[in-house]
C-alpha cells in the first residue's frame, strides 16, 4: 500500500491547484472519480474573468490571482459591462459602494456605445474594463502538470469508497485501489459533504446548485469586441465567441443533487427569452446547451483549512463559480495554511481566517 504525505480527493481546479502548491514539498496523491480531471465544474466554467464577480469577500483572491494569470497568458482582454434599467439605479449604486475600495476600475458608461441593438429602456451602464477570457483548460493543465513534475501521482476511477483514521494517517479504499495518506484533503466540489461523511467527519454544508449556459448563433453576428455583458439584477450574462456566436446564462441556480447535470429544456428557452428582452438580435438556432454544477457553503465563502474536529482532514471546497479564477492565490493561500508556512508575497495581505473552517463552529 503506497503511502503520501498528502492525498486529495479530487482533480478538478481546487484540487490540481492544491496539488501543484503542496508537491513541491511532500508527497501527494490526486484522486479523481471521473476517467478526467476536471470534468464536472472545471470542465463547464463560462471561462470568464471578473474581479468583481464573487463579491468584496472574494476579490482579494481573484485580484491577486490576475498577474499569475496573465504572466502565463492566461487572460485575454475582453472587458465587461454590468447594465440595467432605471428602476436598477438603487442596485447600480450599492455595487458601486461595494466595491469603494477595492481598487477595481469601474466607469458609468451609455451601454448603447457598447452593445448594438439593446433595447432602449436599458439606460444604465458600469464597465469593468479589467475583466477578461480565462484560459481554463489551460490552467487547468498548468496546475496538473506542475504537480506531476514535482512528483505527484494522479489517479483517475479512484472514487473513495472508505477512508479511516486510526491516529496515524488514513487508510483510502477506492476503486482503483488502496492507499495511505497522512493528511485527507476534500477537494471534492459539489460531492464535498459525501466525501466528508465517507471519511467520518462532519460536513460543513456544501450545497450544489445547476447553472445553464447556451451556445448561440445570432443574426446580425454580434462585434468582436462585444464585452462580457451581465445586468445588475443578476437575470443574465452573455459574452461573444467565435464566428459571431454568443455564450448566454439565464444566471440561474437551481438547487440540485451532485451528478453529471445537463441543461434543460427550460432553462434554455427561459436564457433566449431574456436575452431578447435586452436586444433586437435574432436567434437563428442553439448550438449546444450545457450545465454545471456550482458548490458553495452557507455564507458563499470558500472553505480553506484543516477540520476542526479532525486536524489531519483538510477542506478546499465551496468555490462557487468563482474557483477558477481565484485558483492561484487560493491555491497558494490554501497550502501555506496546509503545510503551516508563510504565504507567498503576492497573497500575504489575505487573512485565510475568513475562509477557515472554523467559522461555522457557532
Amino acid at each position: 500500500m503506497k503511502r503520501y504525505d498528502v492525498a486529495i480527493i479530487g482533480a478538478g481546479i481546487a484540487g490540481a491547484g492544491l496539488a501543484a502548491e503542496v508537491a513541491l514539498h511532500a508527497s501527494v496523491l490526486i484522486l479523481e472519480g471521473e476517467d478526467q480531471p476536471g470534468y464536472h465544474a472545471t470542465g463547464r466554467s463560462a471561462a470568464f474573468w471578473s474581479e468583481s464577480y464573487g463579491g468584496p469577500a472574494i476579490q482579494p483572491l481573484t485580484s491577486a490571482s490576475g498577474d499569475v494569470l496573465r504572466a502565463h497568458g492566461f487572460l485575454q482582454a475582453l472587458g465587461g459591462l454590468q447594465i440595467g434599467r432605471a428602476e436598477d439605479q438603487g442596485l447600480m449604486e450599492a455595487f458601486m459602494v461595494r466595491f469603494a475600495d477595492s481598487g477595481i476600475a469601474l466607469e458609468q458608461v451609455d451601454p448603447h456605445d457598447h452593445i448594438p441593438g439593446l433595447r432602449p429602456e436599458w439606460v444604465l451602464g458600469l464597465a469593468e474594463p479589467s475583466s477578461a477570457y480565462i484560459d481554463v483548460g489551460g490552467l487547468h493543465a498548468m496546475c496538473l502538470g506542475t504537480a506531476k513534475r514535482a512528483g505527484a501521482d494522479l489517479v483517475t476511477r479512484a472514487r473513495v469508497t472508505s477512508a479511516v483514521h486510526d491516529g496515524a494517517g488514513w487508510t483510502l479504499e477506492t476503486t482503483a485501489g488502496s492507499y495511505r495518506a497522512r493528511i485527507l484533503v476534500n477537494a471534492a466540489g459539489a460531492w464535498a459533504d459525501q466525501a466528508a461523511e465517507i471519511a467520518g467527519v462532519r460536513p460543513v454544508g456544501i450545497t450544489a446548485y445547476r447553472r445553464t449556459v447556451v451556445q448561440l448563433r445570432i443574426d446580425p453576428a454580434v462585434p468582436d469586441d462585444l464585452p462580457h455583458v451581465s445586468d445588475f439584477a443578476s437575470s443574465f450574462y452573455f459574452k461573444p465567441e467565435a464566428g459571431g456566436k454568443i455564450w448566454l446564462s439565464p444566471h440561474d441556480e437551481t438547487l440540485d443533487n451532485a451528478h453529471d447535470v445537463a441543461a434543460e429544456e427550460l432553462d434554455v428557452a427561459i436564457a433566449i427569452d431574456r436575452l431578447e428582452q435586452v436586444v433586437d438580435w435574432q436567434v437563428q438556432r442553439v448550438e449546444r446547451a450545457w450545465a454545471g454544477l456550482r458548490s458553495f457553503a452557507a455564507d458563499r465563502l470558500p472553505v480553506y483549512g484543516f477540520d476542526v474536529a479532525n486536524p489531519a482532514y483538510f477542506w478546499c471546497v465551496g468555490q462557487g463559480g468563482f474557483g477558477i479564477q481565484t485558483a492561484p492565490a487560493a491555491s497558494a493561500l490554501a497550502a501555506a495554511v496546509l503545510l503551516g508556512q508563510a504565504p507567498p508575497a503576492f497573497v500575504a495581505h489575505i487573512n485565510p481566517v475568513l475562509y477557515s473552517p472554523e467559522r461555522f463552529l457557532g
